[in-house]
């Protein structure tokens, strides 16, 4: 076998090598993660390494966008800090805390700077107005809706945390744009019910511990209740596992970092939790007069209130707390617990997502098994239905079957590649497997019909000459295909995005690897010398 005539051949046979190899060899693939949005604790399905997305194995899909409105080009005098002008514009709006407001201030001279507010009862007015009443202008004409996208790329990449740290394998988190610049988050799940994803990913998981104790009223005549927000999920540098003890039932055990240790035990010394306060909480009995309790609130709400330990309470009198800066925040069950300790690990959300906006399905496993089956039968009716067509035309098994197993390879090859970079598949990608096996046939067949129209081969040059012709025609079918497909493949079409990449990379694998291999075949079979 001469290598120089035939390296075509030889590199197919490398490339379904290494496709094989990447289809079944164990832990291939195993944490790319797709580059494609995936969460990268995906987990094998089945003797090969392929992945299944939500249409070939059920779950919950959710599309929604992002709440929020932005003001550009707002006139913020330099030098003010981001921290003023949120909390300048926070004060202004009912329900907003500095926490729900964002400055992104212009860093350079082709920049402006931008103020976002995540909240879904503010509307565009009252964002303009609350701006000017903090003495920055801006009207009504600066303020949209929505938010950047910075905000938005850092929505996506803890929902990503959040899904990968509940162990909920095989999902994807991206961003997609419409044709109408619209911008949308969308959640894939596999193997996941709509209830479950929607709790995990359309709260804003901040948590906070809150110290309420009773403390002299303005005037000095009277007590009345005060709450400080002490702790949030950036003062915590180590989160352990969600556990369930004896003394304290379900809880967290965290770490503080040492300045928010530090700030954390002169605020018990100050506020009395460690002298009167200890073991004075009355939250569950008598809410209205609590006592001294340090409150677990998410999202706003209280899941839990505490009393201070006298052991832990000991710590801070004696300013030990600092050497060890570790308690364990707890809740009313192990459920709470587990999400709490998600929420620790992943962070809050800048903003959370905008259901009413928004879409949701939820696939059955059961059906999905049955559209797995499904495209398993199509696609083997495709391969007997596209050789029963090939031998009934050439009628001759050395033009027919290098022909088949060419065709075939390619789809061996995408496997390959989709099992490599764990792309999951769905009916989209198979729909685009079939379109694949067409095309490349055709392509097959236009090559033999004009290498042997003219008669036999006598030679490598008649051959060559002849498979040149045929080899222009497929090249401009195959730049058609993929010109017409690449905004397909661009665009967030949704399923339709899928197919124009499988069918892209088919064209391009069957022009630069199959069919020249193929060629080669035929003129080892067809010709003399």
């Amino acid at each position: 076998m001469d290598f120089r005539d035939n390296w075509r051949v030889i590199l197919l046979v490398v490339f379904l090598v290494v496709s094989t190899f990447a289809l079944f060899s164990p832990g291939v693939g195993g944490d790319a993660g797709g580059g494609d949005g995936a969460v990268v604790e995906e987990t094998s399905s089945g003797p090969t390494n392929l992945q299944f997305g939500l249409e070939l194995s059920g779950g919950t899909r959710i599309r929604a966008p992002v709440n929020g409105l932005t003001a550009e080009n707002v006139d913020v005098p330099r030098g003010t800090q981001p921290l003023t002008v949120e909390r300048r514009v926070a004060g202004n709006i009912s329900g907003v805390t500095a926490s729900d407001v964002t400055v992104r201030l212009a860093a350079a001279a082709n920049e402006t700077t931008t103020v976002e507010v995540f909240s879904d009862n503010v509307t565009e007015d009252e964002f303009a107005s609350a701006l000017q009443q903090a003495g920055y202008y801006a009207d009504d004409t600066t303020v949209r809706q929505g938010v950047t996208e910075e905000t938005r790329s850092t929505v996506v990449r803890i929902l990503r945390d959040k899904i990968s740290k509940a162990g909920l394998s095989g999902g994807r988190v991206q961003e997609v744009e419409t044709a109408d610049n619209q911008h949308f988050v969308v959640i894939e799940m596999p193997n996941t019910n709509r209830t479950e994803v929607e709790d995990l990913v359309t709260e804003r998981g901040k948590v906070e511990v809150v110290a309420t104790f009773p403390a002299d009223n303005q005037t000095g005549n009277g007590t009345q209740y005060r709450q400080v927000p002490l702790l949030s999920q950036g003062d915590f540098s180590s989160i352990g596992t969600a556990q369930e003890s004896s003394t304290s039932g379900p809880n967290v055990p965290v770490v503080l970092n040492q300045q928010a240790a530090e700030n954390f035990s002169n605020a018990m010394r100050k506020f009395g939790f460690v002298t009167e306060g200890v073991g004075q909480c009355r939250w569950r009995t008598n809410p209205e007069d609590p006592g001294y309790c340090l409150y677990t609130v998410k999202d706003g709400e209280t899941v839990y209130a505490a009393s201070m330990g006298e052991r832990l309470a000991g710590t801070f009198r004696q300013e030990k707390f600092t050497q060890s800066p570790s308690f364990v925040m707890t809740t009313t069950n192990m459920s709470e617990a587990r999400e709490l300790q998600i929420h620790l690990n992943a962070g809050a959300l800048p903003a959370s997502l905008n259901m009413e906006q928004g879409t949701s399905y939820f696939l059955a496993p059961s059906l999905a098994e049955e559209f797995k089956l499904y495209s398993l039968i199509t696609g083997l009716v495709a391969v007997g239905a596209v050789s029963a067509v090939v031998f009934l035309r050439y009628g001759d098994p050395k033009v027919a079957a290098p022909m088949l197993v060419t065709a075939l390879s390619e789809v061996v090859i995408l496997l390959g590649f989709a099992a490599a970079v764990q792309l999951p598949l769905d009916l989209s990608h198979i729909a685009g497997f079939i379109a694949v096996i067409g095309t490349g046939v055709d392509d097959l067949i236009i090559i033999a019909d004009e290498v042997m129209s003219e008669g036999d081969v006598s030679s490598s040059r008649v051959f060559q000459s002849r498979f040149r012709k045929a080899f222009w025609v497929i090249g401009a079918a195959a730049a058609t295909t993929i010109i017409a497909m690449s905004p397909l493949a661009v665009l967030s079409l949704g399923d339709l995005q899928g197919f124009a990449i499988v069918t892209i990379l088919g064209v391009l694998i069957g022009v630069l690897v199959t069919r020249p291999a193929y060629g080669d075949i035929l003129r080892s079979l067809l010709t003399e010398k």
